[in-house]
């Protein structure tokens, strides 16, 4: 008899002990409604603000609505103030390299105007690939699959906080080392900016030899009308032999899709975005750059079905990034080269650490394969 009592109230104990499951209480259950209620009230708002001030591209905007969503999606699951105490830091490093980017501007180095096109045609046998790509795929207004390339371009601003996100809700490790990465990749990037300022296609499109003689940053050529440089500036005109109608000239397109899709908002916000920071900010390319890491981070992680279209992402990019006359071949190689000296140099550094601490470190795993 003595024996049945103690079992009884000890039973209760004994899952928490060994650390087995135990059902959901009332509680329980009342955080997990109150976590679903607030996580679509987020995609509601997300979805509003989205609506009326079109897509955030901004610092500011996209850290406010992961954190937001990573509260209402820690309800019940983790301390709001776990939020707060790793991504304050993360977005203040982030804030900084924003501030710190107009150093490339001050330190009035020469920018280089001819060597990304000269390397692009002598790696294409004599053709300029933005050229190529504008003169035949281009049309007078957004085909349908340039909301795709309008898409695939915003998804640099959007996509690494995503990534982070959701590494954050699932496995706190593999979020850090994205972090680092992804940190130490943007400032490398600054630096490139700064020794090696560069123009884009699009701006060499608009300026002749003469006006960028001198290489200068922000000439008034930047500003001008697309088409008013003569002879199609130093890129030169952009016949249209299959296409008829469409502007002979090169033109920065990576928004016309959202024209297509009737959110002249959205384009008007990200023209403004581009215009508001260094025009000549072009070698590495930080798009390709952070895409490549996405994939190469993400390619371990994610189940084998997924794979091919985490390969195809930073493929994408590089031919938005070209067709739309934001980079130069050149400039997607070198930030390729940036994210694969980021990966290797890390994983080096951290084989060292754990061999020095003794630890062998175990094969990353997102979800199951």
């Amino acid at each position: 008899m003595v024996r049945n009592l103690t079992t009884t109230r000890t039973e209760p104990d004994v899952p928490e002990a060994i650390g087995e499951p135990v059902p959901l209480d009332i509680r329980s259950r009342r955080l997990r409604v109150v976590r679903i209620i607030a996580i679509v009230l987020w995609m509601a708002a997300v979805t509003v603000w989205t609506w009326r001030d079109g897509v955030a591209i901004d610092r500011g905007r996209l850290v406010l609505m992961v954190c937001s969503g990573l509260i209402a999606a820690s309800i019940g699951r983790r301390r709001i103030v776990d939020v707060l105490r790793d991504w304050l830091p993360f977005a203040a490093v982030l804030f900084v390299y924003d501030l710190t980017r107009g150093a490339a501007a001050l330190l009035g180095r020469p920018t280089q105007w001819h060597f990304q096109i000269d390397f692009d045609k002598a790696l294409f046998l004599g053709t300029e690939p933005t050229v190529w790509l504008q003169a035949h795929l281009k049309q007078p207004f957004a085909p349908w699959w340039e909301t795709l390339v309008s898409f695939v371009y915003v998804s640099y601003f959007i996509a690494p906080y995503v990534v982070a996100g959701v590494l954050w809700l699932k496995n706190r490790a593999d979020w850090k080392k994205f972090a680092l990465r992804y940190v130490v990749m943007s400032f490398i990037g600054l630096i490139g900016f700064i020794l090696v300022p560069a123009a884009p296609p699009w701006a060499a499109s608009q300026c002749t030899a003469a006006e960028v003689a001198s290489g200068p940053a922000d000439p008034g050529c930047l500003y001008a009308k697309p088409g008013s440089a003569a002879d199609g500036g130093l890129l030169g005109p952009s016949a249209t032999p299959y296409l008829t109608g469409s502007a002979p000239w090169i033109e920065r397109i990576s928004n016309r899709g959202w024209l297509r899709l009737g959110l002249p908002a959205a384009t008007s916000l990200i023209d403004e975005g581009q215009a508001g920071v260094n025009q000549v900010a072009a070698i590495p390319s930080l798009h390709a750059a952070t895409t490549a890491l996405i994939a190469v981070f993400l390619w371990p992680r994610v189940r084998r079905r997924w794979r091919a279209l985490i390969a195809a992402y930073p493929l994408a990019m590089g031919f938005v990034l070209v067709y739309s006359a934001e980079h130069f071949v050149l400039d997607i190689l070198l930030g390729w080269l940036l994210t694969a000296a980021v990966v290797l140099g890390f994983r080096f550094w951290e084989r060292r650490a754990a061999r020095y601490a003794g630890v062998v470190t175990a094969e990353p795993t997102l979800v199951q394969r």
